[in-house]
This record gives structure tokens, C-alpha cells and sequence, in this order.
């Protein structure tokens, strides 16, 4: 099976992230798009709980993810202790779409925000 090089974002929603350690920290919940540029700022990985009970999405920067085809899934160089203080929102709820939100996000990952 080759990769392709894009892929819709239903089928996106619900594909695994792991750390590097091979560790499922959860999946992605949905993707958040800059609605000038088009291109994805977002994954809203959802993160904690039990059986999908309780769990708040933890917005991570795009370009932190990788594909990992053995894995079927996304691999971030992320450890649980840096979710915990991450920014995030309650399911059913929406964050703010600002700039001044993504800074807040991309800062948390030690990277500038780029408008």
C-alpha cells in the first residue's frame, strides 16, 4: 500500500497519537483550519478520562505530528506531562479562534504563533 499524500479530514477524526515511546496518548478529535491560508493549524487530540468519559481536546500545533504507517497513526515527541498543563477545552465546547488563542497554544509548545 503506498501513502498518499493527502487525505480527507473525516478520516483523519478518530486515527491514533502516540508519543515517542510508543505510548497512545489518545486520537484526533478534529482539526482546526486557518481559514486564510487554508492550511491546518490544529489537532484537537483528545486526551484523559476513561472510555471516552471525561476527556477535554488538547489543541497541538499541525506540524508536531507525524504519520507513522507502522503504527497506523500519528506520533508527536510529546510526554503526558506536558498535556497536563497543556491549553484545552471540554467536550462540546469550542475555544476561541483568535490569534491571540494561538499564541497561547503554540507558546505552551515552545514555538511562535505565525499569523
Amino acid at each position: 500500500m503506498s501513502l498518499h499524500p493527502t487525505i480527507p479530514a473525516s478520516k483523519v477524526e478518530g486515527t491514533a497519537v502516540y508519543n515517542l515511546d510508543g505510548d497512545k496518548l489518545g486520537s484526533i478529535d478534529d482539526l482546526v483550519i486557518d481559514k486564510r491560508t487554508g492550511h491546518v493549524r490544529y489537532a484537537a487530540l483528545e486526551f484523559g478520562g476513561f472510555l471516552g468519559i471525561g476527556t477535554d481536546r488538547y489543541p497541538l500545533p499541525w506540524h508536531l505530528l507525524r504519520y507513522d504507517t507502522t503504527k497506523d497513526g500519528y506520533v508527536v515527541n510529546l510526554d503526558r506531562d506536558l498535556l497536563t498543563d497543556a491549553p484545552r477545552y471540554a467536550r462540546g465546547t469550542e475555544p476561541p479562534q483568535t490569534d491571540d488563542y494561538g499564541r497561547t497554544v503554540f507558546g505552551h509548545y515552545g514555538f511562535d504563533w505565525q499569523s
